[in-house]
């Protein structure tokens, strides 16, 4: 009879995975976020919730509250300045030729890492028993990076006005399967939809536009893209008429998040008193 030791480890106990191959509707996460020890279990949830949205997506502090339960404005608001310290996200604002600012909204699912860079070599997981199946391959992300494949002579570079463009296009597969470009394609057409954002079209919009009514047998989908962008492209905007002033952009307040008017970023008005009587308090 074999002896036995109670004090072996039991697999039995902790935690145990049955995990099955996604093929659809699944979204990469790295551990990175997923094990972050700084970042609270509402932030690293909410940008779960992020990461998964196609691009083009608004995300803003009353949208992400529709898609979420329990999380008050606040909260998201708060969450989302976690997130921004961590680097898995970042808010500039894009200046129009008009003079307006359109708030964009830039997810990293590894802060500090080059989209274009070679991706590393996964980590070797823990030695699995013979009565267990081995892990299946990764799956690759669900939403592709910008393209990074080397312009031919006398393409136009893919600058950084050009990403959110081209995360457009790279997207539109998701919505369309028949649309699915090359890095190529997307790299060659990505300037045409940067000048109908530049218009100020809705990327919801321009993406409607470019998967409508697409013809049976449909070969060369990059050449009907490159056909609608310019024969659809839409007016610019009408110039400002002359008159009264017109009112101060809206704002993102530093501190609550919350919207004001003001000529530049920072605080509004309830914040900037709270923070000049704090002093004078202590």
């Amino acid at each position: 009879m074999a002896i036995q030791h109670p004090n072996a480890p039991s697999r039995a106990r902790g935690l145990v995975h049955r995990n099955v191959r996604l093929t659809s509707r699944y979204v990469v996460i790295s551990n990175d976020l997923a094990q972050h020890p700084d970042l609270t279990v509402q932030a690293i949830g909410l940008a779960v919730i992020i990461q998964s949205l196609p691009a083009g997506t608004s995300v803003g502090i009353k949208a992400l509250a529709a898609r979420t339960k329990g999380m008050s404005e606040m909260r998201i608001a708060a969450a989302l300045r976690e997130l921004e310290a961590a680097g898995f996200l970042s808010r500039p604002r894009k200046r129009l030729p008009d003079g307006r600012f359109v708030p964009l909204t830039i997810s990293h699912n590894r802060p500090g890492a080059d989209p274009d860079a070679v991706r590393e070599t996964p980590e070797p997981r823990e030695t699995r028993t013979a009565h267990e199946a081995p892990p299946a391959p990764a799956p690759p992300p669900a939403t592709p990076a910008a393209p990074a494949a080397p312009a031919r002579p006398g393409e136009p570079p893919l600058t950084a006005e050009h990403v959110p463009a081209a995360e457009l296009l790279c997207g539109l597969r998701a919505h369309e399967p028949r649309l699915l470009l090359s890095e190529r394609d997307v790299r060659r057409l990505a300037p045409g939809v940067t000048a109908w954002l530049e218009r100020g079209a809705h990327p919801d919009a321009v993406r409607r536009t470019l998967c409508a009514d697409l013809p049976p047998g449909l070969a060369y989908p990059a050449g009907l893209l490159a056909y609608r962008l310019t024969a659809l492209l839409p007016p610019p905007l009408p110039a400002v008429p002359a008159g009264p002033a017109a009112p101060d952009p809206l704002q993102n307040c530093d501190d609550c998040d919350r919207a004001h008017r003001a000529p530049e970023p920072g605080r509004c008005d309830g914040c900037r008193a709270a923070a000049e009587a704090a002093p004078a308090a202590a």
